[in-house]
């Protein structure tokens, strides 16, 4: 699992310029908003802590590698148009991007074909690769 430090730079990001729709903790993940109205939410599948220097305690660096996975949510039937479009402006928020101690990279683009589809909902999702450097 990701760094508290990182769940809360990325959230930050996120919450402080992501208007389109509402955005839930993954720990109320499937209930979403109450009208069934789309959200997003972050997943933190991956994650890795290796020392980068050696030195006096308190001054050391370590650095965490891994990738965090945004997830589009929204009613089925409603087509692909609108979910694509807006994986896509959450891809370019944390595309090449610094922010709060954290570097991210590339974004995968958001599939398409059948996994989408599940419970009534079009899921679809990117996954952002990062790197944070924390000291101790």
């Amino acid at each position: 699992m990701a760094s508290g430090a990182l769940m809360a730079a990325v959230a930050a990001r996120l919450a402080a310029n992501w208007t389109r729709c509402a955005i839930v903790e993954d720990d109320t993940t499937g209930l979403g908003p109450s009208d069934g109205s789309p959200y997003v939410t972050i997943e933190y599948p991956v994650a890795r802590e290796d020392q980068i220097t050696i030195g006096a305690p308190g001054n050391n660096v370590f650095r965490e590698t891994g990738a965090f996975r945004l997830v589009l949510v929204s009613d089925m039937g409603q087509g692909r148009t609108q979910p694509i479009a807006w994986i896509d402006e959450l891809r370019a928020l944390f595309r090449s991007k610094n922010f709060d101690h954290v570097t991210t990279f590339a974004p995968s683009p958001g599939v398409v074909d059948t996994s989408n589809y599940r419970a009534g909902k079009f899921v679809v999702s990117s996954s952002v690769p990062y790197y944070i450097d924390l000291f101790a």
